[in-house]
């Protein structure tokens, strides 16, 4: 799409969302049923609406599907249906087209401001899966865990490392975290003891989203594994340190993990994010046949991690980019599918923490204070260690270049005592 189109919805200069982004959530207004929408500026837009009203004849879409209360339903037509609904949005809404500009009564219908209602979560999670993809915070971690000479696992260089995550609790952003508790040792006491976490941590990820569905047997080739892939959001993996430390081993991650994850509303879809592809790093060694590929299948975007206590102004706090994971969606979908396992309309897979080279764009605090041990000093005098009670953690993302930027708004989360 060029970057020089311009939507007759009016947008400010610098908007996340252009005309060139058309981005899909699930939207609410008070007392109504929730529907698919797409958005301009700070325009919502009613696809329920805008299929009733026949501006989607054509496309092969139910217009039930617009109707539900997940994305599920419209993302299992597939990719030729996602583009040719994109290629209409932009027809309708470009400015010269006066088909719905100049149509006042079923503007109203369809247009709606964006505080007008309430975003919901954009899908329903059917498996998650949390990938450990990026070089800086794996060694950084590696570092701090584990002997520094040896920050690596053995395997990590040969495949992309995961976990399978629990997908019940992973949450809209706005919706508030309660301080998980569970059993950590301190200070390598032998004994272990139980509480609240004393070192709960955010984690900067950006996931994907499956938009088809493979049986049991089947595997995904890196070359075709953007045909799977509906779009991305911004994704906050919290983690309880202390709790994670323990529990860790043998079999990885579980209660400091499994206590909330919270989403962007806004799946941002690859072909909007097409401008912005870059070459990754250099893997070496040699990846195995199955992880080889070819093309950019790396993304210049742009993470920002904001941080506030007690309603304070926000901090920025670190400043990142999705460029820097090492193992790309590509090669996360090929790992995950070589056994034959099976993939859903729906299922999720995070990046693991993006960090990068230097310590101002590394995304968790337990490298920004190595855990726990270099304080982060705030604005207002303070120092953080870790999350606490009432503090609110915000990330942001977009990409940007020669003159066109797509954004994918923010996901923000207030951290709340143990109940």
């Amino acid at each position: 799409m060029k970057n020089n189109i311009r939507s007759w919805i009016p947008s400010e200069k610098d908007t996340d969302f252009p005309i060139q982004n058309l981005p899909f959530g699930i939207f609410r207004k008070p007392g109504q049923k929730p529907v698919t929408v797409t958005r301009i500026g700070d325009t919502v837009i009613d696809l329920n609406a805008l299929a009733e009203n026949h501006f989607l004849d054509g496309l092969g879409f139910d217009r039930s599907c617009f109707a539900q209360p997940r994305l599920n339903p419209f993302i299992s037509y597939g990719k030729l249906y996602w583009q040719a609904l994109r290629s209409r949005l932009t027809e309708l809404f470009t400015g010269e087209n006066p088909l719905l500009r100049d149509d006042e009564p079923r503007k109203v219908e369809i247009l709606n401001p964006v505080g007008s209602g309430g975003m919901l979560i954009p899908i329903e999670v059917k498996d998650y899966t949390d990938f450990n993809s990026d070089l800086y915070h794996a060694e950084n971690a590696g570092k701090l865990f584990r002997d520094p000479e040896h920050a690596l696992p053995k395997n990590w260089r040969y495949m992309p490392i995961a976990y399978h995550g629990r997908s019940s609790s992973i949450v809209i952003s706005g919706t508030p975290i309660f301080r998980p508790k569970g059993q950590m040792r301190q200070n390598q006491v032998p004994i272990p003891v139980f509480g609240p976490t004393r070192q709960l941590d955010f984690e900067c990820e950006v996931a994907f989203i499956t938009g088809r569905s493979t049986s049991i047997g089947e595997s995904i080739l890196t070359d075709q594994a953007e045909d799977y892939i509906f779009g991305m959001i911004l994704f906050n993996d919290l983690s309880a340190r202390d709790i994670q430390n323990w529990e860790t081993v043998p079999l990885g991650p579980f209660l400091s993990k499994s206590f909330g994850s919270v989403i962007s509303p806004w799946v941002i879809t690859i072909d909007a994010l097409e401008p912005f592809r870059v070459a990754g790093p250099l893997q070496e060694p040699e990846v195995f046949p199955y992880l080889s590929f070819s093309g950019d299948h790396h993304f210049d975007i742009d993470l920002e991690i904001f941080l506030s206590a007690n309603e304070n102004r926000e901090t920025m706090i670190s400043h990142t980019n999705y460029k820097y994971i090492y193992w790309n969606m590509a090669q996360q979908l090929a790992h995950q599918t070589v056994n034959g396992c099976n993939i859903n309309v729906g299922d999720l897979y995070a990046s693991g923490t993006i960090s990068g080279p230097a310590p101002d764009s590394w995304g968790s605090l337990l490298e920004i204070t190595q855990n726990g041990t270099k304080p982060l000093d705030m604005p207002d005098g303070t120092k953080k260690l870790y999350l606490e009670d009432y503090d609110t953690v915000t990330f942001r993302g977009y990409a940007k270049k020669d003159g066109l930027r797509i954004g994918f708004g923010e996901v923000s989360t207030l951290i709340l005592p143990s109940k």
